[in-house]
């Protein structure tokens, strides 16, 4: 007999994959595998300095620091819930 709670699991699991972060975190994982550890340094960067004293010292634009940074959470947030290291 099937555990009830191994079924809710799953469910969730499967309903944590359909959203959009999942797959941004998926499709860079996979597309640029190279990149995942410096993309993942600089959001923590991002965290710990905030968006605009990073982007004034890497020299990009806010917007630039928030996509480095929602990159990053995505990353975290499908390695999280596939299980795969980044």
């Amino acid at each position: 007999m099937t555990d009830p709670r191994d079924e809710a699991d799953a469910q969730l699991l499967e309903t944590l994959t359909d959203s959009g972060l999942y797959s941004i975190g998926a499709y860079f994982c996979d597309s640029h595998p190279e990149l995942v550890d410096d993309v993942l340094q600089q959001s923590v960067d991002i965290e710990r300095m905030g968006l605009g004293a990073w982007a004034a010292e890497q020299d990009v634009t806010v917007e630039a620091a928030v996509q480095t940074l929602v990159t990053g959470l995505a990353i975290r947030y499908f390695t999280a819930v596939a299980g795969s290291g980044g």
